[in-house]
Formats: structure tokens, sequence, C-alpha cells
């Protein structure tokens, strides 16, 4: 196991109804942003139920954030905050509104120059507004880590960014917020929290085995629950499995003293600032054939994983262990009803030197936990995506 040092500041409020603790967890007199995205909180209610509980306090609200929250539209929400000077946030939704608000309350702050340079300059960001989350989208995990991933639509660039400051103050999960999801955004999450585990376990072995069987309980419990959520939309127990499976698949805890990936997403983001697929599309085409192409580098780990999360036959020959292996894992994501191939989305070879200048446009030369992702080998993992 490697050295590390794990801090998670985040308090997590988890379980039904517990909306009723949000007062207790701003400090009074606080002016509170209300920041949510197309205004489906409207419809179930749940804007109404936040600002009872808020009505001791100044409140106003901010919608419109993407499911890829832009910066354009950020800028937006930055300027209405220094008008009207708000000095709370509140991001009520999934990924796409608490990485919009994480943006917002850096730049806020960030007046010395363009706050775009919180994304391109690499920087821990350090100083923000203090902000909370409501949680109606489990798939990201950014209600419990410090980063983000923002896209700004003049330049078609989708970049990450990270820092002390971006953690929220505290997250309430409650199931019962995601039975009204659709199906899509349903699968979008168990897809997104499943590769957000495997970007960080599916490396080389480092004898961390308490970090491993974490993330193979998780894998477990996603492959499980995964169908049952889009089987019974109300099912309390499913719903807070998944909850809390892709909270834990991003917060640090299973990252720590073990070699990390994330080539599939950097590839995933540049498919979507280019062609506007779902993160989770981009996720599902490019991760089995990541697998199929860099098997020679994670072989013990795919061995590891197959027998232990597939249950596949250790007497088996290994190449036929690694192949059943990312068959496996590719039947799993068309089992959850989402598109493994660019064809399956009317899209074809000529994609793929774009994706390739556009990751080499941004410096990401060398991808992968030993950086022998390179361009040659992303080329090969887009032409088997195909």
């Amino acid at each position: 196991m490697n050295n590390f040092q794990f801090v998670n500041p985040t308090k997590i409020i988890f379980g039904k109804g517990e909306i009723k603790r949000l007062s207790k967890e701003i400090p009074a007199g606080k002016k509170v942003l209300i920041i949510y995205g197309g205004g489906t909180i409207k419809k179930t209610g749940l804007l109404d139920e936040i600002k009872e509980e808020l009505k001791d306090y100044t409140t106003g609200e901010f919608g419109g954030i993407e499911p890829n929250p832009t910066y354009e539209t950020l800028m937006q929400g930055v300027d209405f905050i220094r008008k009207e000077n708000y000095d709370y946030l509140l991001a009520v939704g999934g990924g796409s509104v608490i990485d919009g608000t994480k943006f917002i309350a850096a730049a806020v702050l960030h007046t010395q120059d363009d706050p775009w340079k919180l994304v391109t300059d690499n920087k821990a960001v350090k100083n923000a507004l203090p902000f909370g989350v409501v949680l109606t989208l489990p798939a990201s995990g950014s209600e419990m880590n410090g980063g983000a991933v923002i896209t700004r639509k003049s330049i078609l660039t989708k970049l990450p960014f990270f820092g002390p400051a971006l953690f929220p103050k505290f997250s309430i999960l409650d199931p019962v917020y995601t039975y009204t999801l659709p199906d899509k955004q349903i699968v979008n999450g168990v897809i997104d929290s499943f590769i957000h585990i495997m970007e960080q376990y599916m490396t080389f072995p480092v004898n961390a085995k308490v970090q491993d069987r974490f993330s193979e309980g998780l894998l477990s419990t996603l492959i499980e629950e995964g169908p049952e959520a889009l089987k019974d939309k109300e099912n309390y127990d499913v719903r807070a499995n998944i909850m809390w499976a892709a909270t834990m698949a991003y917060n640090g805890l299973i990252a720590s003293g073990v070699p990390q990936d994330w080539s599939t997403h950097m590839i995933g983001h540049e498919i979507t600032a280019l062609y506007g697929l779902d993160h989770a599309e981009t996720l599902a085409i490019i991760f089995p054939s990541m697998l199929e192409v860099m098997k020679e580098d994670k072989r013990e780990k795919l061995l590891q994983y197959g027998r232990r999360v597939w249950n596949i036959d250790s007497s088996l020959p290994e190449d036929k262990s690694v192949s059943l292996t990312i068959e496996k894992t590719r039947g799993f994501f068309r089992t959850m009803g989402i598109k493994t191939g660019f064809k399956e989305h009317s899209m074809g070879a000529e994609v793929i030197d774009k994706i390739i200048a556009s990751l080499e446009s941004h410096g990401m030369k060398k991808l992968g936990e030993k950086g022998t992702v390179t361009p040659d080998v992303v080329r090969k993992v887009l032409e088997m995506s195909l």
C-alpha cells in the first residue's frame, strides 16, 4: 500500500426526512442562494420544502444549471451573487448542479483575473463561499469530494478542477428524492458510479486489501441493485444502497494509498465537449475497450476482479478469464440499457482524430496509472469502441 493522507470534511446526513435538519446546518443570518437545474425540484415540491425549512433566512434562487454545467451559465450566477451579496450557497440536484455550485462558490471570490483560470491553472482551490448540498441524483460523488468538472461552450472544452475549498460543508442524502428520476438518469448514475470505482481499482496491485475489498463490495452492490432500481421505482432500500454506493465511490476513501487511472474519464470529457453525449454514455463506450487494449497492464487486477466480482472460475486459462471478465462488464452496461459503441449513437470513425486532437490540445498525452495511455493507445481504444 502506498503512503497517503485522507481528509474528508463533508458532513453526511443520510435518510428519509432528513431535510428537517437543513436549518441546523446553515449558520444563522446567512443570505442563502438555492441553486438548481431544470426546475424538477419545483414540480416535485422539494423547492417549497426547502424554503419552508429556511423560512428564517433570506433566500433566493438561481436555476438553469445544465447537465454539463457551462462556464457561460455559471458566470451569470457569479454576477448575480456579487450583485445581491449572497454569502451561502445550497446546491439542490445531482453532480452537475453541485459541480456548477463549486465553480460559482470559488469564482465569486476570484476577482483578480479571469475565473476560468481556476480550471486551467491546475492549482488547488483554497477559497470559496461555503455551500451545502441536497442530493437528488446519485452518480458523481460530488456531494462528498473536492472536485468538479466544468464545460466552456465557446471553446468546446470540458475540464476538471479541485481543491480543499470545494468540499461541501454538508450533504443531505434522502433516497426518497430519487424516486421520480427517469430511467435514463438512473442508468447514467449507476454507470458513472461503477466506473468511478473502476478508475481507482482497475490498475495494478499494491497489496491494499482494504481498498480492494471496499471497491469490490461497491461494484457488487451496483451490479445487484442497478437493475432492481429500474424495476421497482420506489424501493427505498435499493435506492439507499445505490445512493450510498455512489457517494462512497468517489469520496477519496477507496483512492487512498492506491494508483489511479482516470484515462477513460479524460477521453469521455472530450467526447461530451465535442459531441454532447452524456458523461455516463461516454464512459460506457470507452471503458470496455480501454480494458481490452490495456489488459496486459491490468492483467492481475482483471483476474482478481473477475474472480471476486463476477465469480469467474479461477481454474480457467488466464486469457479466457480476462476476456470473460471484460465481456461481463460490457454485458452489465447493456443490461442497464446503455449503449456501448459509437455507431449506436450514429457516430463513426470521423470522431477519432477530433477526440485525439482535443486531448493533445489539453496536454493529455500520457494518461493512465503509468502514463502509458498515449495518443496512439487512445486511437486503438477509440477504434475498438466504434
